[in-house]
């Protein structure tokens, strides 16, 4: 199936989006100290799923996980699945990360990949929605980042420290004032 010019735009749009994302936030504040390498090298790969349902987006998960798995990681690194039009509440997220993990165990990537997650209204479990800590996940769309781990051990065991990194994210929200997160987070803060 082709896609039309205004899907093209929309995905052309979203994609910047997210690359901003990785370059003003992720990068940019160092939220995660290997991401700039594989990006900086073209080998993180931008999956925009069009999913309406259930279905075609855990197909589409399904598709992404192969292609990882199958593309050597001198080309692909790491890989993210963009979902722009589903799961915008955070709790349908959340849920969707169960048939994402159930995914990971009948593929037989268990141990070989992993998904990280990021979503608009990220919450981790008994936190406040405003909670500095919440804006470490926080991404414009919701997001199931997959990492093989392999790479992952390799860049944590050469990496100082690694257990800090969520520490150290979390001190850099909480000395910013909610202006700084606004501008930052304008999606995160749209009624």
């Amino acid at each position: 199936m082709s896609a039309n010019n205004s899907e093209i735009t929309t995905i052309e749009a979203i994609e910047a989006t997210v690359r901003q994302w990785l370059d003003e936030i992720v990068v940019g504040l160092g939220l995660c100290p290997f991401a700039a390498k594989p990006l900086q090298a073209s080998r993180v790969r931008i999956d925009i799923s069009l999913a309406q349902d259930p279905e075609a987006l855990a197909a589409d998960l399904h598709l992404a996980l192969c292609r990882l798995e199958e593309t050597p990681v001198s080309i692909l690194e790491t890989s993210l699945l963009v979902v722009p039009d589903m799961l915008a509440d955070f709790y349908d997220y959340n849920d969707f990360l169960d048939v994402a993990d159930a995914m990971l165990e009948e593929g037989d990537w268990d141990g070989v990949i992993q998904i990280a997650s990021f979503h608009p209204a990220y919450q981790f479990a008994d936190t406040d929605p405003s909670d500095a800590e919440n804006f470490t996940n926080r991404a414009p769309y919701p997001i199931f980042h997959l990492l093989r781990e392999a790479s992952l051990d390799a860049v944590l065991a050469s990496y100082p420290d690694p257990e800090a990194i969520p520490e150290r994210n979390i001190a850099l929200f909480r000395q910013m004032n909610r202006d700084a997160l606004k501008r930052l987070f304008p999606y995160c803060f749209r009624k």
